[in-house]
């Protein structure tokens, strides 16, 4: 079976959602076919959905991460974004360690480099891969999301998430793993996300399944 997978859309369509009436759904996107920023990193496959489809997706998700911003935002592969999704990044900071936290520095022209209210830069975000964000999520800056992780709708995420955890609330909590410790040692060794798509599409039932030991065996030579 070639890359190109019968039936399965190649990593830059625009538009992968094909509908029973043979049309393009125009709200979901695969975010590589649509974002070119220099400060975003975003894997195969990872999508988005709006039910207002904006023109540009970069600033719809992510409208504090600027061209000329010192972090990072990385998305890994095979994501699943929902509706409202936002990712404030750390560019949106304030400096509140001081009396003051007003933004002096971005209504006078010139270099805001060493404004006294200009906020040091701040961290990266970084997203796993196979990571659900449920409608409406913010993720916050400086956020590290682990692989496997599924965030609630309207759920506000700071901080360090492991691998393989369910998290929901304001600020939000980990709920619970979804796998033993020892199996999401397993599942990170398998990474599924990095086989080639024709092994994935393959091999669909056991991804989804919940039998880590039979994903395992089916892990090909990479």
């Amino acid at each position: 079976m070639s890359a190109n997978t019968p039936g399965f859309p190649k990593p830059e369509t625009t538009h992968p959602l094909t509908l029973p009436d043979g049309s393009t759904h125009q709200g979901t996107v695969f975010l590589n076919a649509v974002i070119d920023h220099p400060r975003m990193e975003i894997g195969d496959y990872s999508y988005a959905h709006a039910f207002d489809p904006p023109e540009d997706w970069a600033a719809r998700l992510a409208p504090y991460l600027y061209d000329f911003s010192p972090e990072k935002l990385t998305i890994g592969r095979f994501c699943q974004i929902a509706d409202s999704v936002r990712i404030i990044t750390s560019s949106a900071n304030h400096r509140y360690d001081g009396i003051s936290s007003y933004p002096f520095m971005i209504f006078t022209p010139g270099d805001a480099t060493g404004r006294p209210s200009m906020p040091d830069p701040g961290p990266d975000t970084v997203i796993g891969n196979d990571v659900w964000i449920g409608s409406g999520a913010t993720i916050l800056p400086g956020a590290r999301i682990g692989d496997g992780v599924i965030i609630g709708a309207g759920s506000v995420v700071r901080g360090e998430i492991p691998d393989y955890a369910m998290v929901g609330g304001n600020p939000s909590q980990v709920i619970r793993r979804r796998f033993s410790d020892e199996e999401i040692e397993r599942l990170t060794q398998i990474a599924w996300w990095d086989w080639p798509i024709e092994t994935i599409v393959t091999h669909e039932r056991e991804i989804c399944g919940g039998d880590v030991e039979a994903l395992a065996a089916v892990r090909p030579n990479i």
